[in-house]
């Protein structure tokens, strides 16, 4: 009964910490600073804290928060691809993103290209905390340069194009790795 209580404290704890950053924290400040993109990605990156920590009862440990280091700078790169391909609704809509501020886009493919970047090695965590193994490494590093070539590419030339290709590909990138951690899981 003790172990049933600390699991529903635990992953409660976290999903009512996503839902109190995304509506006190990030939903006010995207109308005030492109660095909503980041404030944002913190409650977007806790599912997997609330998954573990219903499963394991705990978040001890660096296992879980590898997981969210994953899905924080994932979604980076993601939203920067969203952002420069609908930059023109979000100024009519008043929300000063990244590619609204510079026009040249410039600094969003920089940063995408960063977050991308760092991206790759944070994905190979899991094997290092070993809630993973070789296999799942070999899948991340693939899946990763992939990403940062798409968006070494978006880097280099921000048009609606490589933009788009980045986006779609990040849809496919996580689902992906999230899939070659099961599978992984499942062998080990």
């Amino acid at each position: 009964m003790m172990r049933l209580v600390v699991v529903v404290t635990s992953h409660a704890g976290v999903a009512a910490a996503t839902f109190l950053i995304y509506w006190l924290a990030y939903t006010p400040l995207k109308r005030v600073s492109s660095l909503a993109t980041i404030v944002g990605a913190v409650p977007g990156a806790l599912p997997p804290l609330i998954g573990w920590a219903a499963a394991a009862g705990t978040l001890g440990g660096v296992a879980p928060w590898t997981l969210f280091l994953v899905m924080f700078l994932w979604q980076l790169p993601h939203f920067l691809a969203i952002a420069w391909l609908y930059r023109e609704d979000y100024e009519s809509a008043g929300i000063p993103l990244l590619p609204v501020l510079e026009r040249s886009g410039r600094r969003t493919g920089q940063q995408a290209l960063l977050y991308a970047a760092a991206l790759w090695p944070v994905s190979l965590l899991p094997a290092i905390v070993r809630i993973a193994d070789v296999p799942y490494s070999i899948v991340a590093t693939v899946l990763g340069f992939g990403l940062i070539a798409l968006s070494a590419q978006f880097a280099r030339e921000r048009t609606t194009k490589r933009a788009r290709h980045l986006f779609l590909y990040s849809i496919l990138y996580l689902p992906l790795l999230w899939s070659a951690l099961v599978i992984d899981r499942l062998w080990l």
